[in-house]
């Protein structure tokens, strides 16, 4: 007899798994527990077979029919049902690994390794927030230029203009890889050139006159906050490295007696080696007391024990309560304050300078040189650097340039 509604929902389970069955190799089975699933026997080339049709109650006794029609129709035409839904899994895990989200997890995947841990979570952030909702789930080769142009310009209406420049270059890589994988034809991103409003670059805010600089420093001597910050800001233009990398100084790292600092550089994950002069070691030994019992030199004032740094906006915050305004001077400006002097007016070799901003130097060949590179030299020069600054803040006066070339 066939199965009826009230059959099945009364059916109970008992000590072994049974089979109320429904006709044309359809069935009920009920487990032990009490589980129903829809089954079907069939047999193909001579072997006798079954294939699972869903769980009761999700899948009632009508659609189990249906489903049951669907198998028996391919048997009709040579197939075997249990290979056909094989090959439609196959299928849809294929598709899946080609859509752009897939693509773009694999690339990030081979590409992440080499990357700095903050530039690599960037980039997956900027794809999860602007690209996946949006173009994800879309099979890469079916992507065209105008809708991946859709999604960077909806970035550039929220005024984020540079980052839709990035996020653009960015789904490039992703297309490349594609193209590299052999599952799309060409990178879109390439056809958008131009597409995007053009970013107006804006440099960080320097001073570079050396008539200004003294004034300056003679004000963050002035600061009257906690001896963390006026320390920060007495090292900061000696040693004009990035705002990020001397608010996460750890005293490890530091070698008073060598006068040396040591790091590795956060944005490109390569070591780097700053030479301390006298007046940074002064500031570092009047700190060492207070915060050389942790890990970092300027720890956060929230954080007793020293186990967090200085937040990013400390240096900047203190230069603006000191009266120092947004146009004037930043955090980073240090840096374009000693590339600008130690070659327009010290008169250092500009290599020297982009080995100590920990710049890519590349030789004759094009391959860079190593971080330690012309190690005395920029010793000297660190030295020349401090004793300039201190003359600036003494007097004012422009000394005389070393003309060391």
């Amino acid at each position: 007899m066939p199965l009826t509604h009230v059959a099945i929902r009364r059916a109970q389970p008992s000590k072994k798994s049974r089979k109320m069955f429904d006709g044309r190799g359809l069935y009920l089975e009920v487990s032990p527990r009490g589980g129903k699933w829809w089954r079907q026997k069939y047999r193909f080339e001579g072997k006798d077979k079954r294939i699972s049709l869903g769980v009761y109650p999700d899948v009632s006794l009508k659609e189990a029919r249906r489903r049951c029609e669907d198998a028996r129709r391919l048997l009709a035409g040579g197939v075997d049902p249990s290979e056909h839904r094989q090959a439609l899994k196959a299928a849809k895990a294929q598709r899946n690994s080609n859509t752009f989200e897939a693509v773009a997890r694999e690339w990030f995947t081979k590409q992440a390794p080499s990357w700095a841990p903050s530039h690599s979570s960037l980039i997956m952030s900027r794809l999860q927030r602007n690209i996946f909702p949006w173009l994800g789930g879309k099979p890469i080769a079916d992507i065209n230029a105008s809708q991946l142009l859709e999604v960077v310009r909806r970035i550039e209406r929220r005024g984020v203009l540079e980052t839709a420049h990035r996020v653009l270059q960015n789904c490039g890589q992703v297309f490349r890889y594609a193209v590299a994988t052999g599952r799309a034809e060409r990178d879109l991103s390439a056809d958008l050139r131009g597409a995007l409003s053009p970013v107006k670059k804006k440099h960080f805010a320097a001073l570079t006159d050396p008539k200004k600089v003294g004034p300056l420093l003679r004000v963050l001597d002035g600061y009257e906050g906690s001896l963390i910050v006026r320390c920060a800001l007495r090292l900061a233009p000696l040693v004009f490295v990035r705002p990020g990398e001397l608010r996460r100084a750890e005293w490890t790292d530091i070698d008073l007696e060598a006068a040396e600092w040591r790091f590795t550089v956060t944005k490109t994950e390569t070591s780097h080696l700053v030479p301390l002069s006298r007046q940074a070691v002064d500031v570092l030994r009047e700190l060492y007391p207070l915060t050389g019992h942790g890990r970092y030199v300027f720890p956060s004032g929230r954080t007793p024990r020293g186990n967090r740094p200085m937040s990013e906006n400390a240096v900047l915050a203190a230069l603006r309560r000191l009266g120092i305004g947004k146009e004037e001077m930043s955090g980073h400006g240090f840096r374009a304050m000693a590339r600008t002097l130690l070659d327009e007016v010290l008169g250092f070799r500009p290599d020297y300078i982009e080995h100590q901003l920990a710049h890519v130097v590349r030789d004759p060949l094009g391959r860079a040189y190593n971080r330690t590179a012309h190690l005395p030299e920029r010793r000297t020069m660190m030295q020349a650097w401090a004793d300039y600054l201190d003359q600036l803040k003494a007097d004012g006066r422009d000394p005389v340039s070393r003309g060391v070339r």
